[in-house]
Order: C-alpha cells, then structure tokens, then sequence
C-alpha cells in the first residue's frame, strides 16, 4: 500500500505547489478583510469573536463545554475568547434553567445586531468578489472551498504531534 509521501509525489506538485501559495494569499486577504484593510471597516472583527457569535446565534445559548465543543476547540480556549465579549456586551452569562451552577452564553441583542453588521457587510464583500461569477461557480466554489475546510479539520485532529526529543 502507497505511503503518504508516495502519493504526493505521484501527485502534480505544481498544483500542490500553486494550490498551498494561494491559500497562503487567500489568508492573507482575509486577514487584511477583518482589519477593514479591503471592502468597509464594519467587516472588521476578530475571527474567533465572528465564529463565536455565528456559532451562538445558529445553535443558541449554551455551555462552554458545548461551545467548545462544537466549535473543535478547548473549554479554556472558549473562556478566554468568550470574555472581551462578554465584556462588550455582546455576550451574556446566565444561569442554566435546570441547573443553576452552569453557565450559559447566550448571544445579547446587541452581539446580534454587531453580527449582522458584519456579516451584511461581508456578504457584500463576497457579492462585489463574485460579482462576474455564474451562481453555478459560486455553489461549487463554496462546495469546494467546505471540503477543502472539512478535510482540512481532519487532518488537523488525525496529524500524529510530533514528540519531543529526548
């Protein structure tokens, strides 16, 4: 049976080599996006701050271990990125319904009115990128672009960490 390395050099590393550069430029893109740097600076947020509000709003409230964990990040992770919203008020904390020791986070009106913003402003964004794109390029670019991010997660929690030397 074929090892890794062996079906990537079978592989056209061309296309491995043009395909990692420009994730590497699509990042960056994104990253200048958030900052404001390209479209309108009502895109700008942080991206664990957008991915926790999104999360929020489509799942609704619910305990750090949840978040975490359907987020594929540590409760401590949660915790710390969760407070600067709390902070803000965009996040509330109120107690579990059943149990009132738990915590629950739950999305605040005014986390829900930042959210739309920027994603109003995004979707924007996304439109003006796309604009002289068939709707057929832009369904299989996200279907494309949803695999890539799936298989990209799985090789993330299946990569062995390298061990220490000793």
């Amino acid at each position: 049976m074929p090892t890794q390395s062996d079906m990537t050099t079978q592989l056209d590393t061309g296309v491995l080599d043009a395909l990692q550069h420009q994730v590497a430029v699509f990042a960056r893109r994104a990253e200048q996006t958030r900052l404001g740097g390209v479209g309108q600076a009502r895109n700008s947020m942080d991206r664990a701050a957008y991915l926790l509000l999104n999360r929020l709003d489509q799942e609704g409230p619910m305990g750090v271990k949840a978040l975490a964990g359907s987020m594929g990040i540590d409760s401590s992770t949660v915790t710390r990125q969760v407070a600067p919203l709390v902070d803000s008020g965009m996040v509330k904390r109120t107690s579990h319904p059943e149990d009132g020791r738990a915590v629950v986070l739950q999305l605040s009106p005014r986390g829900k009115a930042r959210l739309e913003e920027v994603r109003s402003s995004r979707r924007d964004l996304m439109s003006r990128v796309t604009g002289d794109w068939t709707a057929e390029e832009r369904d299989l670019f996200c279907d494309l672009l949803t695999r890539f991010n799936v298989a990209l997660s799985a090789a993330h929690t299946t990569v062995p960490q390298a061990t220490p030397a000793t």
